[in-house]
């Protein structure tokens, strides 16, 4: 079943604290899009700038993914993102954003996207993404990621959004702050009162919280012992999530789990290099053997 995501297309500026890689392809939609083209067709909505290398396009078609929906400006400039992580590779500074022709993106979606059933929200302004709600009413599932700068400024807006969706993917920070508290259960459970059917808090390193109607649980990280490049782990995540559900056309209790899981395996591959540089090298049965080594580890 294709999925539809609407987010950041970037260039990324990526510092660690052993090595710095400039011009990589980044942005929340394209980690998000490679991540669930392993498992189903993906129709990305994006904008760019003149500065956009149209190999980056070549390669996202070669993942099959459709970039019918990404826009370019020729006047204008890519979103850069620039950031340098701290030696616990967890931390980040932000350095630089030129949000250039992002600032004013206004997505416009192809007829035939418009009549996707499963629709992912990347991280973007609030409004801009209840207007694409607004572009797929036959939707069965939709899921949207958020973060703090809106949570801060946009708190109206994203307060509309979240009776809309049927589902939030967020950080344990951005929980917190949305809610007002430091205890993630009861922060979960407040977010789900807002309006989503179900919430998946982030938490790095440590894995993610699910809260649905009736369950709780907690999904570990797959033990990854060469982080590299941990910029868009959170998206893969999603990525790899949405993909697995799309690809099943269901989203029961049973396989939201294993959807959660699919994603926690593609995000582990995803930190393992610079920017998408592994998950170029990596197959889907690569993908399922590693899930299989996270079933075993989570059996008891």
């Amino acid at each position: 079943m294709p999925l539809v995501v609407v987010g950041s297309v970037a260039i990324d500026n990526v510092e660690t604290p052993t090595e710095r890689r400039d011009n990589l392809l980044g942005g929340s939609a394209t980690h998000f899009s490679v991540a669930a083209s392993f498992f189903t067709g993906v129709r990305l909505v994006g904008v760019v700038g003149a500065d956009w290398p149209e190999e980056h396009t070549q390669m996202l078609i070669s993942k099959g993914i459709d970039t019918s929906g990404l826009h370019l400006v020729p006047e204008g400039k890519t979103f850069t993102w620039t950031g340098r992580y701290l030696p616990n590779m967890n931390d980040r500074e932000t350095l630089d954003v030129q949000l250039n022709v992002f600032g004013e993106f206004d997505p416009k979606l192809p007829e035939s996207y418009k009549r996707a059933k499963y629709v992912f929200l990347a991280n973007g302004v609030p409004g801009v993404q209840m207007k694409v709600l607004d572009q797929v009413p036959g939707r069965k599932l939709a899921v949207a990621d958020t973060m703090d700068l809106w949570i801060n400024t946009q708190r109206a807006d994203l307060d509309k959004l979240l009776d809309q969706l049927d589902g939030l993917v967020l950080n344990d920070a951005e929980a917190k702050l949305l809610t007002g508290t430091e205890n993630l259960v009861a922060a979960g459970k407040a977010v789900q009162a807002m309006g989503p059917k179900f919430v998946i808090i982030k938490k790095g390193e440590h894995g993610a919280m699910f809260f649905g109607e009736h369950e709780t649980y907690v999904m570990p990280a797959f033990p990854t012992p060469n982080v590299i490049d941990p910029t868009g782990a959170g998206d893969s995540f999603a990525g790899g999530m949405m993909g697995y559900l799309a690809e099943q056309d269901a989203f029961d209790p049973e396989t939201l789990k294993t959807a959660m899981a699919y994603g926690v395996v593609v995000a582990s591959f995803n930190v393992e290099g610079f920017g998408l540089e592994r998950m170029h090298e990596i197959s889907r049965d690569e993908i399922d053997q590693r899930m299989d080594a996270f079933r075993k580890m989570l059996s008891f």
